[in-house]
């Protein structure tokens, strides 16, 4: 009698672990795949040539020349080239004590980000001639503009918009692939509506969604930076992205690198 009441208890048991396990059996092959991040193919249109003493922050188009903000202690300079021949037409040399970071071009005035010293150089773009400084809070890494705001990163995954006039903090996007927080955002570009993104140490160029923060589509670099790593051992990171609306292609480089890819992104 005692194995008789024994088996009447065990038996429910054993039935609900067989039903659980045979439930998890079918739920792990019915799993949702985890979402991949749509990929942008590019078609290299020409190269250019690129002073490898720039250490590149930012890089921007401006009436068919190029503005470039570089970096590293006592070497930081604002500078604007003929991106044909890479020709220096006017250079501004930092103080010692700053360190360049982004740049960008709003109705003719220049905006220079530095990188810890909570200083925003502001610029004629007509001669380069100073205009003022402005705060900043934290630290500056990639600077872009929407036409109206000021949008700048500062490595982490947030992109900030600023009140151009005196750099007053307005709000602040958060930036997300596949639902997880993308870090190190650097080097930005505003261009119909979505923000191109460089992602310091990584080979990958973002396409984000402004409004949403989402990252909608990606560009996968490696194959041009190991090409270029291993025919120059100087070259260091990819970073520089700027877009020319004349000839609707998007130009690349990297910190210290000899060249400038002039690219055509996929639509």
């Amino acid at each position: 009698m005692k194995k008789y009441y024994w088996f009447l208890l065990i038996a429910p048991l054993v039935f609900f672990i067989s039903c659980t396990g045979s439930d998890n059996t079918s739920s792990n092959s019915d799993a949702t795949p985890p979402p991949v991040t749509p990929s942008m193919s590019y078609s290299i249109a020409s190269t250019l040539p690129h002073d490898t003493s720039y250490f590149t922050e930012g890089l921007e188009f401006y009436k068919n020349t190029l503005i470039e903000s570089t970096g590293l202690p006592e070497k930081s300079r604002l500078v604007q080239t003929d991106p044909a021949t890479g020709k220096e037409l006017r250079v501004v040399h930092l103080d010692p004590k700053y360190f360049g970071e982004g740049v960008t071009i709003l109705h003719d005035t220049v905006y220079q980000l530095t990188w810890r010293e909570h200083v925003v150089h502001v610029y004629s773009a007509k001669d380069f001639k100073k205009i003022k400084e402005l705060p900043l809070n934290g630290e500056g890494w990639g600077l872009t503009n929407d036409g109206t705001n000021l949008i700048a990163s500062d490595g982490s995954s947030n992109l900030y918009y600023y009140e151009p006039s005196t750099f007053k903090l307005l709000r602040t996007v958060s930036v997300t692939e596949n639902g997880s927080m993308v870090l190190n955002i650097n080097e930005l570009e505003y261009v119909n509506g979505f923000i191109y993104a460089n992602q310091w140490q990584y080979n990958y160029i973002l396409k984000i969604n402004p409004t949403t923060g989402q990252v909608v589509a990606k560009i996968d670099f490696t194959s041009e930076v190991d090409k270029m790593h291993a025919t120059d051992p100087h070259a260091e990171y990819l970073n520089g992205l700027a877009y020319n609306p004349e000839t609707k292609k998007f130009y690349v480089t990297g910190k210290l690198w000899p060249k400038i890819y002039e690219l055509q992104f996929e639509r």
